[in-house]
């Protein structure tokens, strides 16, 4: 754990990785840098002061990848090195693969770390060592695992969930997190969009991502993808259900402990009653609108969400001309309460 915290100091945030370290970690760390006999407690109202402007340090440089030492190529189409047997300056293409959006990783969960938190601090160099992408990468349990301030997040919990699953059953190790979670992008959304919307079409193209791709998907399966539209000729008004519902809301198991099911289930037991969704007891009140997220209003104010939410209704589907009509009436209704009660109380 020391050896992580401090290999993030060597990218300067000090007191970016300071809330992150035990006591006696920091102690090791000031005793370093400040060789003087120092009570590091009275440094805590400047780091306090100077972690506020600097937290961010990593995801600034993300934002100016050109200065990145690692996005000022994997940002861009090509890259430049110098050849030192020839002595000359070389530009090649990059791997398309190997190109990152820095908008979206400024704009993910992990944006606060830099790269060398996650790859070997060796990758600074090039060229790379080849040896380099043979290192196992870390898991999501080895940093989010066995710790308090994560436990809310259940990542055990889902981790036992998802070794139940198609996905881990036919291809074990091999099928890992970031299968679906981009390390490098990945939104929390369902923990913090007040659109059902935003939500679905989020969650659905992590499906995409590999089952609409022919080559990610033969290269975790080892033969072609099948037609989603054909495979899915049964389920009427295909486009409405894919813009409105989740893919999982068919193809997991629904756990109540957990805010997102992670046990994908074979194709074979996919729900394919429509009286699972569309009734009283639909089970999207235990999946999809299960998130207290959606239980609140967005911060537009309660108004708005009400007449801005175009998400889909259990049961039915919405047609803005009635939406609208019945706004219209509900106002004008309204009008006339307030205009009535004006009248009877300036007659008295």
């Amino acid at each position: 754990m020391l050896n992580l915290r401090v290999a993030a100091v060597n990218h300067l945030p000090l007191f970016v990785t300071i809330p992150l370290l035990t006591s006696r970690s920091f102690n090791c760390i000031v005793n370093s840098v400040y060789p003087l006999k120092m009570n590091y407690k009275s440094l805590l109202p400047l780091i306090l002061l100077l972690s506020c402007t600097l937290w961010n340090a990593d995801a600034q440089s993300y934002q100016d990848p050109q200065h990145h030492s690692c996005l000022k190529c994997h940002s861009n189409q090509s890259y430049s090195f110098k050849n030192e047997i020839t002595g000359k300056m070389v530009k090649r293409l990059m791997n398309p693969y190997y190109i990152l959006d820095t908008i979206a990783i400024s704009a993910a969960v992990h944006k606060q770390f830099d790269c060398t938190d996650c790859h070997s601090g060796e990758y600074k160099a090039y060229p790379h060592k080849s040896e380099l992408k043979l290192q196992p990468l870390s898991s999501c349990l080895d940093c989010h695992g066995g710790d308090a301030s994560y436990a809310k997040y259940k990542f055990e919990e889902i981790e036992r969930e998802f070794k139940k699953s198609v996905h881990y059953k036919v291809y074990g190790e091999n099928f890992t997190c970031s299968k679906c979670h981009s390390q490098h992008t990945y939104v929390a959304t369902a923990r913090t969009s007040s659109n059902v919307l935003d939500i679905v079409d989020y969650n659905n193209k992590m499906c995409l991502s590999c089952h609409n791709d022919m080559k990610k998907y033969k290269l975790v399966s080892g033969h072609d993808n099948p037609k989603l539209i054909v495979i899915h000729d049964w389920l009427p008004n295909q486009e409405l259900h894919f813009r409105h519902v989740r893919c999982i809301e068919c193809h997991t198991e629904v756990k109540d402990s957990l805010m997102v099911s992670h046990n994908i289930l074979s194709k074979d037991r996919a729900v394919k009653k429509c009286a699972e969704c569309h009734s009283a007891n639909s089970k999207l009140k235990a999946s999809l609108y299960k998130y207290q997220n959606l239980q609140k209003r967005s911060e537009n104010g309660t108004i708005s969400s009400i007449l801005t939410n175009s998400s889909y209704t259990i049961g039915t589907h919405q047609s803005p001309i009635l939406k609208l009509v019945s706004i219209l009436i509900f106002l004008a209704l309204l009008s006339g309460i307030i205009i009535h009660s004006l009248f009877r109380i300036f007659k008295k």
